[in-house]
């Protein structure tokens, strides 16, 4: 079988609304961070988004995840990556994230490892912002390489835990309430 490329790169384009989004935040931030903070901590701020914002974007475009004879290498944009050999997946699955008013949500496929491990793959997954029409037919590819390189016995189902059942849309709704429970207090004093 032919070894199996994803990345982030030819997946993850930036469009003219993400530079238009980071546009309009360092504006808001400009805007309102003079007035309310003065020029010095506003700079401060405006630095730090971007010293978040541009870093991440390089590292979304240079991650990529290869599936070939030795295994599965995964790597979120920082340095060469790391292999999992086909001894070491113990399951291969698709986690699907689904948001507030979103019809499709995300799909990430994911490897299981025999220690326990959960490691997405980076540039297989398919969202409302970076849909991919090949998400199931480049999955299927995936488990086909697991499966000629692993017995049946070697591949075992993880049982579910805690966080399977957490979505980032669970935990954000606890954060805002606990935020606003040490708010309250915070007023209340």
């Amino acid at each position: 079988m032919n070894e199996l490329i994803f990345r982030g790169k030819d997946k993850f384009r930036p469009s003219w609304s993400d530079f238009g989004l980071l546009a309009v935040i360092l504006s808001a931030q400009l805007v309102i961070g003079y007035k309310r903070l003065g020029l010095v901590p506003t700079l401060l701020i405006v630095a730090g988004t971007l010293v978040i914002a541009v870093p991440s974007r390089f590292a979304t475009m240079r991650c990529w995840s290869r599936v070939g004879a030795d295994g599965i290498t995964l790597c979120w944009g920082l340095g060469r990556g790391r292999t999992y050999s086909w001894q070491q997946i113990a399951w291969i699955d698709v986690r699907e994230t689904k948001g507030f008013g979103m019809s499709e949500g995300t799909r990430a496929a994911r490897i299981h490892t025999v220690d326990g491990r959960r490691r997405s793959l980076p540039a297989l997954q398919s969202s409302t912002f970076y849909p991919s029409a090949d998400f199931d037919t480049d999955f299927r590819r995936v488990v086909n390489w697991w499966e000629l390189s692993t017995e049946p016995g070697e591949r075992v189902r993880p049982g579910a835990q805690v966080r399977d059942r957490l979505t980032p849309v669970k935990v954000g709704l606890l954060a805002s309430v606990v935020l606003g429970a040490v708010i309250l207090v915070d007023v209340l004093r």
